[in-house]
């Protein structure tokens, strides 16, 4: 729940895991999120990313408050290694790996993607059922992580938006619909935002337990600044407290 408000190699035969290697930054945002539930801080988030010319490493952490903790523990890890590749077409992005990894109570996740855009697969590994598949994915499929930072990139106007994201051993078009324009008010400052509201059903950043709606800045950089979920009972957000931006 808590990361769905937000949101590690070797060649293809027999790939193992390793840490993904920090590279060196040019560019660096990061974001920290007061997570509440019905108005009652329950946890904090912390989003990254981190760009230099031809990389974009981008990661995600949320955990619960510590009253929060004594009864139901969070501790929810992602990271997502992406290129950026230019052509006579212009500039795209290229998944090549994502990890997450995710505590909530008793439940746990330890899934990762090894993409392999030259041969159009990508490999899934579930680390705690021991898990490994190849599947067949398109050109320009992206991960959760990658998907959002995507979303950051494009001109938001009127129209829905497209982004293609393999998650839970599927791909998915998945269509962004903007749904309003907003100035709100955070820990962090005022806003005047694009409210955007994205139509996935998976796990990762963008989960399937409500709809998720998420306020960027109206600009070119589209800061995401609050973010809100309806659940069981109530709703959840995350809003923006600090970090460097």
């Amino acid at each position: 729940m808590f990361l769905s408000l937000l949101l590690l190699f070797q060649p293809f035969n027999g790939a193992t895991s390793e840490p993904i290697p920090s590279p060196v930054a040019e560019k660096k945002e990061v974001f920290k999120y007061d997570l509440t539930w019905m108005g009652i801080k329950a946890g904090s988030a912390t989003l990254k990313f981190s760009e230099t010319d031809s990389v974009v490493t981008i990661s995600s952490k949320a955990e619960s408050a510590d009253w929060v903790s004594l009864f139901y523990r969070v501790e929810d890890r992602a990271v997502s290694l992406v290129r950026k590749v230019s052509n006579e077409n212009g500039s795209y992005l290229r998944a090549e790996r994502y990890r997450i990894r995710i505590r909530e109570g008793r439940h746990r996740r330890d899934k990762e993607i090894l993409f392999y855009p030259d041969k159009n697969k990508a490999l899934y590994i579930n680390h705690l059922e021991k898990e490994r598949k190849t599947f067949e994915v398109p050109a320009g499929t992206l991960d959760p992580l990658s998907g959002f930072y995507q979303i950051r990139r494009m001109e938001i106007g009127s129209e829905p938006l497209f982004v293609k994201i393999f998650d839970s051993k599927r791909v998915w078009n998945v269509r962004v619909d903007i749904v309003g324009r907003e100035t709100v008010e955070t820990g962090a400052g005022s806003f005047k935002t694009v409210i955007v509201k994205p139509e996935l059903k998976s796990e990762g950043i963008f989960n399937k337990k409500g709809e998720i709606f998420i306020y960027l800045t109206d600009d070119e950089r589209h800061i995401p600044v609050l973010l809100k979920t309806k659940v069981l009972i109530g709703y959840v957000e995350a809003e923006l407290v600090g970090g460097r931006f």
